[in-house]
């Protein structure tokens, strides 16, 4: 059998890995109920940190243009701080488009490139441009799903 020289990629992303896994988590996930008990409790600031290494993007960006923080706001915070009930939602439902994309994608990389590229079927907008709202993330998640059953977007 041949062996490749590309990086092996993790396949399996899920939110809780993407968050940083159970550790960080401090529980596992099993259902949206577990998500909603997260979210109510605050994720830590490490599970933010955990996505955004994931996402490859520099923090100060995400923060301030996906989350609408302040890059000290959030700086300020220990690693086992908690994150407020909003901010967690929304960074839980990143979480979950990134773990959509990780499964169509199936390759790290071609999920950083694609966020990070702009697309015509949103108007030429980048798919990490749209985070920033319940609206975008909804409306990447549906091109994900079109391109998951081969439509063309």
């Amino acid at each position: 059998m041949a062996t490749s020289n590309k990086r092996e990629t993790k396949v399996y992303w899920d939110v809780v890995s993407l968050l940083g896994g159970r550790e960080v988590l401090g529980t596992g996930v099993k259902t949206e109920f577990d998500l909603i008990a997260l979210s109510n409790e605050g994720l830590k600031r490490a599970s933010l940190d955990a996505l955004i290494s994931f996402l490859g993007m520099p923090k100060k960006q995400f923060v301030e243009s996906v989350l609408d923080l302040s890059i000290k706001t959030i700086e300020r915070k220990r690693s086992d701080d908690r994150l407020d009930r909003h901010t967690s939602s929304h960074v839980i439902e990143i979480a979950k488009v990134v773990e959509h994309a990780v499964a169509v994608f199936e390759d790290e990389d071609k999920v950083r490139d694609w966020l990070a590229t702009p697309n015509r079927s949103i108007n030429g907008m980048r798919p990490l441009e749209l985070f920033h709202m319940p609206t975008g993330l909804a409306l990447v998640n549906t091109v994900l799903g079109r391109i998951e059953e081969g439509v063309y977007s």
